[in-house]
């Protein structure tokens, strides 16, 4: 894995150190803070790690060859804020980081079966007139360097496809959020909650509507990505619960009544489209697991609950 220190990916490696995978994660350095969250111990120290710069193509092959891995699962990334800062940087990582791990599947092609990566929503511009749901295959149209650079990463993958037979998977995941959400433009809500489990306000800078994501099952539709049966290269929307902050606000009042007051938002609507149709998705990898909205948001405010209590609730984002 790389990004696997991030959110999504230590949840994908719980849910696959739990169902007895050998995992292993290559990353500049080993930062297991959002894994002390989700894992014990133990558990952790069962979690290769592989110390290496993603964009440098002779590391990860390195690190593939040394593991034995037969799947790339590939997550890391520069978030929005900090590609808008610095897209040079953003490309070096988001792209050249993408192109990489690709040329690993091809230099290990008898090893290497498939390489699954996290696109993004963000490949998708703002919401068609009338607001259907959009599908898969409508023209991108991102409007952040991030985005643009998830479009390159879809497009490459299909040439490795047609030129090398590498078979991949791309997820474009929204607004993810749970235990270990701590960055990036739509790590708001999340921050909201735990803002709301440590006794403080929040005030959330946009509004408009968002489709809501439990982290818990985005992870698992990477990981089901890993191993279902699939030849090619395509990239698949990902869905949640599609509603308005206001909403979300409303449904972490009656789910947890401490919040009530508690939490203000904006009224500017993201540049990202906030309803995807994922029917291929769920036709192709299904059936996948969605977690309702206030299921999800009892599940994160507990858990940071738990963290208050033991005196564990990093507040550095808030």
């Amino acid at each position: 894995m790389t990004g696997g220190f991030g959110c999504i990916g230590s949840w994908a490696a719980m849910q696959l150190i739990e169902a007895g995978h050998e995992v292993a994660i290559l990353d500049l350095k080993r930062d297991t803070h959002r894994l002390d969250l989700l894992l014990e111990p133990g558990q952790i120290d069962r979690i290769g790690f592989i110390a290496g710069d993603v964009t440098e193509p002779s590391v990860v092959k390195t690190a593939a060859e040394r593991f034995g891995a037969t799947e790339l699962l590939h997550l890391a990334a520069l978030q929005v804020p900090l590609c808008r800062a610095d897209p040079i940087k953003g490309a070096m990582v988001n792209v050249v980081g993408t192109l990489a791990v690709f040329e690993a599947a091809r230099a290990l092609k008898g090893q290497v079966n498939r390489v699954v990566f996290a696109s993004s929503a963000a490949v998708h511009g703002p919401a068609e007139p009338g607001g259907a749901p959009l599908g898969d295959e409508v023209r991108l149209a991102p409007m952040t360097h991030y985005g643009a650079f998830k479009v390159c990463n879809e497009l490459n993958a299909k040439v490795y496809w047609l030129d090398h037979g590498i078979t991949s998977i791309a997820l474009r995941p929204w607004t993810v959020y749970g235990v270990g959400r701590d960055f990036g433009m739509t790590s708001e809500p999340t921050k909201a909650i735990k803002a709301v489990a440590a006794g403080r306000d929040y005030a959330i800078s946009y509004g408009g509507l968002q489709d809501l994501q439990y982290v818990g099952d985005v992870a698992a539709t990477f990981v089901r990505a890993l191993d279902a049966p699939f030849e090619g290269a395509d990239a698949f929307n990902v869905r949640g619960d599609v509603v308005s902050i206001e909403a979300f606000v409303s449904a972490l009042e009656a789910v947890v009544p401490e919040a009530i007051g508690r939490v203000s938002h904006g009224s500017n609507q993201l540049p990202i489209a906030p309803s995807l149709d994922d029917a291929r998705l769920q036709e192709r990898l299904g059936p996948l697991p969605r977690t309702s909205l206030e299921q999800g948001i009892g599940e994160t405010y507990r858990r940071f609950a738990a963290l208050r209590e033991q005196g564990r609730l990093d507040l550095s984002d808030l």
